[in-house]
Order: C-alpha cells, then sequence, then structure tokens
C-alpha cells in the first residue's frame, strides 16, 4: 500500500497548508474569517490601549461592585498586614539590632506620611492590581530631618512614565514607553513629569514637564506575562466588557422591575354612553380628566376596600419577574468573569451556596497558590529587596549602623527572609494537628511552622519563654490541653 507523507518546504519544514490542516486554531475557513487575532508583539498590542484600559479599569472598581470586592480580594490576601523580613545574618546581636532599625524606619518609610512601608506595600499592590503598575521613588533625606535612616519612599502612577514617549537620545540611547535603555539594553532612566499629567490641579503649577530619573532611583513593579515587556496591564483587562454589559443587563432587570411594581391594579370600565360624563363610582361625581385624557390615579392603602360602579371590574397588575434563568445566567457570568481576575468565584461574589469545607479547601488552595507566586516573583523581588539594598546602604552611609568590611560582605548582610502574612486557618484543628504531626515525624521544624503564620520562632520561643516565667513568678499553672487529655487518659486506665 502506498503511503503518503506530508509535503516539505526546502528547508524541511511543513508547508503552510500542511500546518493549517493539522491544528483548527490556523485554519482560514468560514468559521474563522471574522477572527482577529494579532502575531504583533506585545508592546505593540498593549501600548496604544493602556490609557483606555487604566480608565475603565478604575472606573469598574470605581462603580462595579464585583470588581471593587475582586481588587479588595486580591490585595488583602496579597499584602494582608505586610510582608515582613527576617535578617539572615548568624550574628544574633545583630540580627536583632538591625530588625529594630528596620522597624523603627518602617514607620517613617512614606514620603506622603500617610502609611509605614507595608500600608505602602498594600498601596502598591492595588495600583498593580487596578492600573497594571505602579512606580516607586527611592527619596535620600538629609540627615537634618531626623528619621531614623535618611531614606523614603514616593509611591507614583503609571501615568506619572508616559507610555508614548518613543525616541532616540543624543547619547545614543534609546526611549520606549518612557524607560531609556542603553545599547546593551539595560535600563538606565525612567522620564517622568514632575506632577501627575491628568491631575487638574497641578496643571498650571509649573511642574507638568518630564524630567529624567536615573534607574537607580525608581522601582517599577508589574507582572511580566511575555518576555520583552515593557508596561503593565491592569488585572481586570480580559473582563472589562464583560463586566460593563453584566452590570448593563443586570440594572435593566431592576429598573423593569421597579417600574413594574408601582402598578397595583387597573379599573376597566364599559364604553360610556355618547353623551354621558363618567362618574365616580363612589361619590357619584363627575370624574374629571387630565389634559391627557385620563382619569387621575387612586392611591391605594393596606385593607381598603373599593366598591365598583356596575360594570366595572379590577385587574391586578402583574410584573414579570426576573425570569427562571437569571440566577443560573448571573452565577455562570460571574464565573467567568472570576476566572478572568485569577479570583474565585466564591471569594468574588461570597456565594457559598452547594460548596463544602473540602471543596472550599481545594479552591482556596490553588487562589494562595497563585497569590503565593506574586509575592515572591513581584512583591518580594521587584520592591521588598531593592527597598532593603537602599535602606541599608543609606543606613550605612549615614553612620546609623557600622558593619565591619561592608563593601566587601555587603551580600552577606543583605541576606533576608520576606515572610508575608500567613494564612488563616480553614479547619484549626486539624490544621494545628497536622503541623504538629509533620514536626513530630521530621517534615518540617517548629521554625518553618511559624514562618507559615508569619512570625519568627525566635520571638515565639522568647515569649514562651517570659510567659512561663511571670507565670511561675505569680505562682500561676496554666496547662495545655495536651496535658489535660495525657492525665484523663492516665486516669482511666486500670
Amino acid at each position: 500500500m502506498a503511503r503518503h507523507f506530508p509535503a516539505l518546504s526546502r528547508s524541511g519544514f511543513l508547508l503552510p497548508s500542511n500546518i493549517k490542516a493539522s491544528y483548527e486554531g490556523a485554519g482560514e475557513g468560514r468559521r474563522s474569517a471574522s477572527w482577529d487575532a494579532t502575531d504583533n508583539g506585545i508592546n505593540s498590542i498593549n501600548t496604544p490601549a493602556l490609557r483606555n484600559l487604566r480608565a475603565r479599569s478604575r472606573a469598574a472598581v470605581r462603580n462595579d461592585p464585583y470588581a471593587a470586592n475582586a481588587i479588595n480580594k486580591r490585595v488583602s490576601n496579597l499584602i494582608g498586614t505586610g510582608i515582613t523580613p527576617r535578617p539572615k545574618v548568624k550574628d544574633e546581636e545583630l540580627r536583632n539590632l538591625l530588625q529594630e532599625l528596620w522597624d523603627d524606619w518602617a514607620d517613617e518609610s512614606d514620603a506622603d506620611g500617610l502609611c509605614d512601608f507595608y500600608g505602602q506595600q498594600a498601596l502598591v499592590a492595588r495600583t498593580v492590581e487596578t492600573a497594571g503598575e505602579c512606580f516607586v521613588r527611592l527619596r535620600p533625606r538629609s540627615l537634618d530631618e531626623g528619621l531614623v535612616v535618611p531614606l523614603q519612599l514616593q509611591t507614583l502612577a503609571p501615568e506619572f512614565v508616559p507610555h508614548d514617549k518613543f525616541e532616540m537620545t543624543k547619547t545614543g540611547n534609546i526611549i520606549r514607553a518612557g524607560i531609556e535603555f542603553n545599547p546593551a539594553g539595560k535600563r538606565v532612566a525612567y522620564w517622568m513629569y514632575r506632577s501627575h499629567p491628568r491631575d487638574a490641579s497641578s496643571l498650571n503649577s509649573g511642574y507638568n514637564q518630564l524630567v529624567r530619573v536615573p534607574a537607580s532611583q525608581v522601582l517599577h513593579i508589574f507582572e511580566p506575562l511575555e518576555p520583552g515587556q515593557l508596561r503593565g496591564v491592569p488585572r481586570m483587562s480580559p473582563v472589562l466588557k464583560r463586566l460593563r454589559s453584566l452590570d448593563n443587563y443586570d440594572d435593566a432587570v431592576l429598573f423593569r422591575q421597579e417600574v413594574s411594581n408601582l402598578f397595583a391594579g387597573f379599573i376597566k370600565r364599559p364604553s360610556p354612553d355618547m353623551g354621558q360624563a363618567p362618574r365616580d363610582p363612589v361619590t357619584g361625581q363627575l370624574i374629571t380628566a387630565d389634559r391627557d385624557g385620563f382619569t387621575p390615579m387612586v392611591a391605594l392603602e393596606p385593607g381598603t376596600m373599593q366598591e365598583l360602579g356596575a360594570g366595572e371590574e379590577v385587574e391586578f397588575s402583574k410584573p414579570p419577574d426576573a425570569g427562571n434563568n437569571y440566577p443560573d445566567f448571573m452565577r455562570q457570568q460571574l464565573m467567568a468573569a472570576a476566572a478572568g481576575t485569577d479570583t474565585p468565584y466564591e471569594i468574588l461574589t461570597g456565594d457559598m451556596k452547594g460548596i463544602n469545607d473540602r471543596a472550599l479547601r481545594v479552591v482556596l488552595n490553588e487562589f494562595r497558590r497563585r497569590l503565593e507566586q506574586l509575592q515572591f516573583n513581584v512583591y518580594i523581588h521587584q520592591l521588598c529587596r531593592p527597598v532593603r539594598a537602599a535602606w541599608l546602604d543609606m543606613a550605612v552611609l549615614s553612620g546609623v549602623i557600622e558593619l565591619p568590611d561592608y563593601a566587601k560582605r555587603r551580600r552577606e548582610f543583605l541576606r533576608t527572609r520576606w515572610v508575608p502574612q500567613g494564612w488563616a486557618y480553614i479547619q484549626p484543628v486539624q490544621d494545628v494537628q497536622a503541623r504538629m504531626l509533620e514536626v513530630n515525624a521530621g517534615f518540617g521544624s517548629r521554625s518553618e511552622m511559624c514562618l507559615r503564620t508569619g512570625y519568627d520562632s525566635e520571638t515565639v520561643d522568647a515569649e514562651n519563654a517570659a510567659d512561663a516565667q511571670r507565670a511561675r513568678d505569680l505562682g500561676l499553672n496554666y496547662r495545655t490541653l495536651v496535658e489535660i487529655d495525657t492525665e484523663h487518659d492516665d486516669q482511666e486506665k486500670p
């Protein structure tokens, strides 16, 4: 039997016709005639759309309850009370000194004086989730300002760096989307406005001009989705149109119900005889029509009994309901919106109907895994680590702390473990017992279990020792449940 092989080009690759025949998605038939899929690079696609995407994303968060809830829940789970540092230097005294110095500086980190460092983390995360990206400018301060460490952070909206600025500099560098690159492709500067270019209160302030800021003083925080991506895209981008259409549909149903329920009933009368004016069946008086020729509406009150005239009858209003498929339709559309925002449907809507604790655990574990990816790959790497490095450099240069051979051992002193806030227990008793079994079996350490909850084991041990000593000094005897259960079991033994 003759065998037929796919036609190959001279270079050895399958010809285009064969490739399209192999993948349905590459076909160009009638079903794909309206399929508009561009093959342009990521920056050519998202840069022209950024202004509309940001504006519409912010409008959705301001006005759409589901969009606002998605952003709020993502930020609260990403940052919580803060992603905190734990120095890894071996000297315990130096480690405690660094931790205390950082804690004091964290209260003074905000150049605007509105948040501490962990509040700035939440503000950065909210800006990234809503607008796609955020800029943080490192602001060295003078010693006269009385800061613990003469350094502060200024959080800036993405509009401060114009995404439509493309040009070649006199030095041979190239500016792409407001970011200046050297011939080697390294970021060397950001071109920034002195004030927000879209803020009406600052248009006449004289500061609405571009300045060149070295890249060493700027942090650019966003989630890169493709190699070579220059600017971030709002989280709500895939579902903005869907949420707007869904909100309009929901408002239309609500308005229809509101209007329909305004009418309680209608009085039907036979056509009056020629030349005979209609009379009120209660008073017998002539009914005066309004200028449109209609009789005035009669208000209904609870318990009212209305006597009608001969030949008259009442037809009660039967307003249409929202439809039998309304709940299912809304649920299906909100599930799509939840998937598009990387947020579980149950968290986006608060709808826990039909879900048990085991299914909820699966949902939360997947959600948390995704958030941990962002915590470590975006916020710790792009924000926390460079801030820590700039902070320690400034602390040493200003003489706030003395570190021997800092220039040679800088990498050693900078080694830090960043710990996000721990996840809440889903089933407290079972979760704690599982961690105890992990430690007893050698699958984990107490230090690791403490870090999972967002605490430091050394701090926990010190607090436990202090509590135990204070209890002994006061003559108190606190017993754990384990000790009580053990004594109870011993008493029941024959």
